[in-house]
């Protein structure tokens, strides 16, 4: 018995060997500290994504791996590694997702990425300056996957890159694959913009709306990416339970009421004191 043979036979893996967890990767470490100094970090420059990667490492799930089990050594896992082994050259062929029917899930999505200038490579490459070691094993391609699938979770919830939308849809990341990463987030960037934009928006309502949503949605993760971009749009939310967000709308809606630009509501140096005091 050969060395690799003699790891995996004492190792869970996938069919073709695939190790679940290489023995290899660094047991994560929960450190509420480091998080909250990340996130200060974030507030000096929210354009600095990698923070909330270190964010996420910081605050480790112990439910994590059992999710990544349960989908990847399942049949649907294996079906979903050998279809889609790599998401990103999948959503960045908008010349393929184009010829898909209008209305569709991937022509909305190729709007949406065109207009904020955004492509999933680009994600991709913000996560690689972290410089983490490759493992190859079930692990690290189901975090690729939930990673790759965060902009395609914009356009299917209609949470948009304002800042409250981003809280939102980190929210309802939380509700897919519950983490303390996704509430340090979510929940202290709302009250960052609740306590200094002074406003009736009902910010934290927005945010529950969103968390509630995420759990009545069927994880995207598990699902054919492939199959849902082919969908009609309105469709897909109705069968993943995707309601209209009423509560981020009526956000938006109060805002320019009173006045205040949604997509401007923290200027540099609302962010600067922001970091300042956390």
């Amino acid at each position: 018995m050969t060395e690799q043979n003699a790891l995996q036979s004492t190792v869970e893996c996938a069919r073709d060997g695939t190790l679940l967890r290489d023995p290899r990767r660094v047991e994560p470490r929960y450190s509420l500290p480091k998080a909250y100094g990340h996130f200060r970090d974030l507030l000096k420059d929210k354009e600095e994504t990698s923070h909330v990667f270190k964010i996420f490492e910081a605050l480790p799930s112990k439910d994590y791996v059992p999710r990544v089990c349960a989908l990847t050594l399942s049949e649907q896992g294996e079906k979903l590694r050998a279809e889609e082994p790599f998401l990103p050259p999948i959503l960045d062929d908008h010349e393929a997702l184009r010829r898909l029917p209008e209305g569709s899930v991937a022509q909305a999505y190729c709007d949406f990425m065109e207009r904020e200038g955004l492509s999933a490579a680009g994600l991709v490459a913000e996560a690689d300056k972290l410089g983490r070691p490759r493992y190859g094993d079930l692990v690290e391609w189901f975090g690729f996957r939930s990673r790759d699938t965060h902009d395609l979770m914009h356009v299917l919830t209609g949470y948009g890159r304002d800042g409250l939308g981003e809280q939102c849809v980190l929210l309802f990341t939380h509700g897919q694959s519950p983490s303390h990463g996704h509430l340090l987030i979510g929940y202290a960037g709302a009250l960052n913009i609740k306590t200094s934009v002074r406003s009736r928006a009902p910010v934290f309502r927005a945010c529950r709306q969103a968390q509630r949503t995420g759990v009545a949605c069927p994880p995207l993760v598990a699902m054919s990416i492939r199959e849902l971009l082919a969908k009609d749009l309105e469709q897909a939310r109705t069968e993943l339970n995707i309601p209209e967000p009423h509560w981020y709308r009526e956000c938006h809606r109060i805002w320019r009421e009173e006045g205040i630009d949604p997509y401007d509501l923290l200027t540099k140096d609302t962010q600067q004191e922001l970091a300042k005091a956390a």
